[in-house]
């Protein structure tokens, strides 16, 4: 069983190149295999009466600091892609040659402002397609929008943090992803031992990951690159096992 392990940056790295510079030279040490960003415009998906949302509009990934960063996770050799909000972003990413796409639980409602053509621009790509439906939404609209495209569907609980006790394992293990957003490293650990079990070929797990000092509204529910590195290391020692048949 191969492991794909994603580092969800989201907001962690505060609107601030050099952060998320470090952030990413933290993970590529730590042994990820991809770093994730997230491209909205702040007025599209929030309020500006939201208590956070000086934070958010300095979070968000404009095309400039977006070509920064890609720059530089290619140049250190790990894997740079994005949930894409808006149209105009995925013809960005397309031009910035992304190799795949996050399709987050919140687009899959088909709520936000341009949800739906957001999604189709994605699936005219034919490009791989992680995608989290922990919000809801119609599982079936989602397979014909993406069915041309790779789908890897992520096992979900959209609270934050989500609680542990909360996590149906029976349900997860059914799903090739597992978008965790509880506390700590125990959980994704679990998944993959679980999948393993099942002989699983191929897994992806998606942790938010932040520096020491992180501030960002994702802060409170990401694990620091120090534990990330932890739970790659146990996720290798998961993928190594063999059991007797």
């Amino acid at each position: 069983m191969k492991v794909f392990v994603v580092a969800e940056i989201g907001s962690n790295w505060e609107g601030d190149v050099k952060k998320a510079k470090k952030i990413i030279h933290e993970c590529k040490n730590a042994g990820t295999n991809a770093v994730k960003f997230q491209m909205w415009r702040a007025n599209d998906l929030y309020s500006q009466k939201h208590p956070q949302w000086n934070m958010i509009r300095k979070s968000e990934l404009t095309f400039k600091k977006a070509e920064k960063i890609k720059k530089y996770a290619d140049s250190i050799g790990i894997e740079f892609f994005c949930s894409p909000f808006y149209p105009e972003g995925v013809d960005y990413l397309e031009s910035l040659g992304v190799k795949k796409y996050k399709i987050a639980s919140r687009t899959c409602l088909l709520t936000d402002k341009n949800s739906l053509e957001t999604l189709e621009k994605v699936a005219r790509t034919q490009k791989p397609v992680i995608i989290s439906m922990g919000m809801g939404g119609n599982k079936k609209q989602i397979m014909k929008i993406f069915s041309k495209s790779k789908k890897t569907f992520c096992y979900c609980i959209s609270e934050y943090p989500a609680p542990f006790e909360k996590i149906n394992w029976k349900k997860a293990i059914k799903y090739d992803g597992f978008s965790d957003h509880s506390l700590g490293i125990d959980a994704p650990f679990l998944f993959a031992l679980l999948k393993k079990q099942t002989r699983a070929k191929q897994i992806s797990i998606e942790k938010h990951v932040k520096l020491k000092n992180s501030k960002g509204p994702d802060a409170s529910t990401s694990i620091t690159t120090e534990l990330l590195k932890e739970l790659i290391s146990n996720i290798r020692s998961i993928e190594r096992l063999r059991f007797n048949k």
